[in-house]
């Protein structure tokens, strides 16, 4: 299986809505076209970033095909799928490969706690129903549980499971997970945007950034010096990410990444109820952090 796409920086894209949080087509496109012009090497449609979980069946198929038909395989679509059954992941998976995406991500089944034997047939399973690549999600912090170095070790032995997003902020984790995995064609991809540089060090391929989603020239930076072999020139970039990462604390997850593209001149809509966007103060925050960097619309 050639897998030779999947590196570099992947935007996990938001999801402009309507006020009936209906995906708002038109802005959609432009995010696509903002994040392609910024040079990353991959969009992830619904992942957390964008909203998955607030968006109806059918809203959720119309981010997919719209986010693929506007990529027009520039760049790679990954399709996130966060369900909790297996029956409904062996079927988005089904659907992902209908659609065009390019590979799937899976996130463990959020709100139980599965045991190691159990999460291994759940992927399993829904690996086996597609020939698409796909790449497990691993985020412990938001779910009751996390994916072990021994369950991950296991599972990078199915044919397309190709990688993993790294999302627990545990750089020993991560690295064991590259050194145990080393030796199979299995790719450990940063799902800390802090940690990106740090995760190429020890043997990563790349990021799935949610702020490149806002600065992707930036965060390209990081991957595209470290690959030149400018590491002081990539440590630099990454120093420069870091405040406006940091500051995604200020609002409830994940409305800092929408406040900052609206803040750019995105028409994104509102946060999906319950979650509102930052207050007044923080919104100037963020502002001044955007100003800093110089960050700019691309479109």
């Amino acid at each position: 299986m050639d897998t030779n796409f999947i590196h570099g920086v992947i935007t996990p894209i938001i999801t402009p809505t309507t006020s009936e949080d209906r995906v708002n087509e038109t802005c959609l496109g432009e995010i696509v076209e903002h994040v392609i012009a910024g040079g990353v090497h991959g969009i992830l449609v619904l992942g957390s970033n964008g909203e998955f979980y607030g968006l109806e069946r059918e809203e959720q198929e119309r981010a997919a095909v719209i986010t693929i038909e506007k990529a027009a395989q520039r760049v790679p679509v990954y399709l996130g799928i966060a369900d909790i059954t297996t029956r409904e992941c062996v079927r988005w998976a089904k659907q992902a490969e209908k659609m065009g995406a390019n590979a799937i991500s899976i996130l463990h089944p959020m709100f139980l706690s599965p045991s190691d034997e159990e999460l291994y047939q759940h992927f399993k399973d829904v690996a086996e129903a597609t020939p698409l690549p796909v790449l497990l999600y691993n985020n412990p912090d938001r779910m009751c549980c996390g994916l072990s170095v021994n369950l991950v070790e296991r599972l990078a032995d199915i044919p397309n499971i190709v990688g993993i997003k790294e999302s627990s902020g545990d750089m020993t984790l991560t690295a064991e997970l590259i050194r145990r995995t080393r030796d199979k064609d299995f790719k450990v991809i940063a799902g800390r945007d802090i940690l990106i540089l740090s995760s190429l060090v020890y043997g990563g391929v790349g990021a799935v950034a949610s702020s490149s989603n806002v600065v992707p020239k930036l965060v390209v930076e990081i991957y595209n010096k470290f690959k030149a072999g400018d590491f002081q020139g990539a440590l630099e970039a990454q120093y420069r990410l870091a405040p406006m990462r940091m500051a995604y604390n200020l609002a409830s997850f994940p409305v800092v990444t929408k406040d900052y593209m609206r803040l750019l001149g995105f028409d994104v809509g509102e946060p999906i109820l319950p979650n509102t966007r930052s207050n007044p103060e923080n919104m100037a925050k963020l502002q001044v952090l955007l100003d800093e960097l110089g960050a700019k619309k691309l479109v």
